[in-house]
């Protein structure tokens, strides 16, 4: 047989070859069957079946393909989680009109209740922070396996406590069947002192005692102006300044961060009612929730801050933090705390 005779053969496949192929690469990519045990029902050897199945991807006789809901960007989301070394990143696409001065998308709620559906084990701690975004994971969860649920914040105000963080805790308890540990006290008080009497409380004190045990976490970023920072919005036009001038990027349940991920402005947290950093950063599991372009840069600061794990964020935010010029310095997997305490 001639080179070119010997070409026109293996290009082409008669009836028996294509029944075979067919055969076999129903076995095997449907049938969930081995190479080998393919082999043995076709009396040939597992090599045979491996080219033939590699013709039939050759032949187009079984076409494989990737999907993923279309809101979710999958190359985003692998782009972002090797860049800052997450353990999950996952990217929903923005709003056709996304305005200036919107919060975080609610898909992104709706997203990040799946992903828990998928991270937290039977027996695990649920820790929830306050956050708009939180709040509408909560709203939309539909499945957790069996957990305690526990606030790691106070509320942004105690008189919305029903529509809020602790409506969230509850829900999450609801859906889990499992235990719920609600703080119903303000996250800013005026001074540390009422703050530190607060946390002396039975049932704040009891939510505390918790921290420790949370395996996954759900916390929401804000960025360092008005509307899209709860603290920011929380504090005088004085206390707003003082912070601006230690160079506050970013907020997460009460602790500020510079671009670098760097804490500042530390003395807020004496008069916060807030799970601390050094407990956040031991815990094996904090997603954050948040997107949008006005967001991009706090949640850059916040994933260099090592307290964090992993992100559900929207392209907006995606598309800045893959382009940003300052690199992360530290994946968010090492934990390691930027400033060395």
């Amino acid at each position: 047989m001639s080179a070119m005779s010997a070409g026109r053969s293996a290009l082409r496949m008669g009836p028996a070859e294509l029944v075979q192929a067919a055969a076999m690469a129903r076995r095997f990519y449907l049938e969930g069957k081995s190479k080998i045990q393919i082999a043995e029902e076709f009396g040939v050897s597992r090599f045979k079946v491996a080219r033939v199945l590699e013709t039939a991807l050759e032949r187009d006789l079984v076409r494989i393909e990737i999907r993923v809901p279309a809101e979710l960007d999958a190359e985003r989301s692998d782009a972002l989680r090797a860049r800052y070394g997450l353990r999950h990143a996952v990217v929903v696409e923005s709003p056709a009109e996304e305005q200036d001065d919107a919060p975080d998308p609610e898909n992104l709620g709706e997203v990040a209740a799946d992903l828990l559906g998928e991270l937290v084990n039977e027996g695990d701690v649920l820790g929830l922070a306050w956050g708009r975004s939180t709040i509408h994971m909560a709203a939309a969860l539909d499945r957790l396996p069996p957990c305690t649920v526990v606030q790691l914040t106070g509320v942004y105000d105690a008189g919305t406590a029903e529509r809020g963080s602790v409506e969230a805790v509850r829900r999450a308890a609801q859906v889990s069947g499992g235990e719920a540990h609600p703080i119903y006290a303000p996250m800013l008080l005026p001074d540390p002192a009422t703050a530190a009497a607060l946390r002396h409380q039975t049932g704040i004190a009891r939510a505390f005692e918790y921290f420790d045990k949370v395996t996954v976490a759900a916390v929401s970023i804000g960025s360092w102006e008005p509307g899209i920072s709860t603290v920011h919005d929380m504090l005088s036009d004085e206390e707003r300044a003082h912070y601006a001038s230690l160079g506050v990027a970013a907020e997460m349940s009460a602790h500020l961060f510079d671009t670098e991920g760097r804490r500042v402005g530390r003395d807020l947290g004496e008069r916060c009612i807030t799970v601390e950093a050094d407990r956040l950063r031991r815990i094996p599991e904090v997603v954050a929730i948040a997107g949008g372009q006005r967001k991009a840069a706090a949640i850059g600061a916040v994933l260099r801050s090592g307290l964090v794990t992993s992100l559900v964020t929207d392209t907006a935010a995606a598309d800045y933090l893959l382009t940003e010029s300052a690199a992360p310095q530290r994946p968010a997997l090492e934990r390691a705390d930027p400033d060395g305490d």
